[in-house]
């Protein structure tokens, strides 16, 4: 898959749920630290007790309940970023609330990413995937109804045609 094409269905995996963000390209982390986003390289550093260091790679909560994603040292910019550099309407989301039947959209990504018995969690994807799968599970669990779709699991289903970052475990099939 083209690396254009990668990054344009990586822009559906993260939407904030906070329009406060939109307006400020710094984000501060639920752990704490406070993270820029350089607009023109999408390079996200983290400043932490006025020490200033390189974001790692993977998923990180921020305070307003949003997720960034960190992919070899560049950020995806998702809508919070985007609308800081051009404002946008906010669309409505129609997917939250649904009811899920059986495994949820991270479970069935997870699984399929890395392998019914973690055959394959030695690869990136697995790492993220189970990343997502934790936050939608802690989404869940602070639900009054937890067998209902929360934000993560919409980004879930977003991604999961994006074999390029969450491979398919070949061992899957032994």
């Amino acid at each position: 898959m083209p690396s254009t094409t990668r990054l344009l269905l990586l822009l559906l995996l993260v939407q904030p749920m906070h329009t406060a963000l939109a307006a400020d390209p710094n984000f501060t982390l639920q752990r704490g630290g406070s993270v820029t986003v350089d607009p023109d390289s999408n390079r996200a550093t983290v400043t932490r007790g006025g020490v200033t260091t390189p974001l790692w790679d993977g998923t990180h909560r921020l305070d307003d309940g949003s997720v960034l994603i960190i992919n070899r040292g560049v950020t995806v910019p998702n809508r919070a970023i985007l609308e800081s550099r051009q404002p946008q309407p906010p669309v409505a989301e129609d997917w939250e609330g649904a009811p899920i039947a059986g495994y949820s959209p991270c479970e069935k990504l997870s699984r399929r990413v890395c392998g019914d018995e973690n055959q394959c969690e030695e690869i990136e994807g697995c790492t993220l995937a189970r990343q997502l799968l934790d936050m939608e599970q802690d989404e869940r669990a602070a639900s009054e109804n937890r067998n209902r779709m929360t934000y993560t699991s919409s980004q879930c289903q977003n991604v999961v045609k994006d074999v390029e970052l969450f491979p398919i475990c070949a061992q899957n099939d032994l």
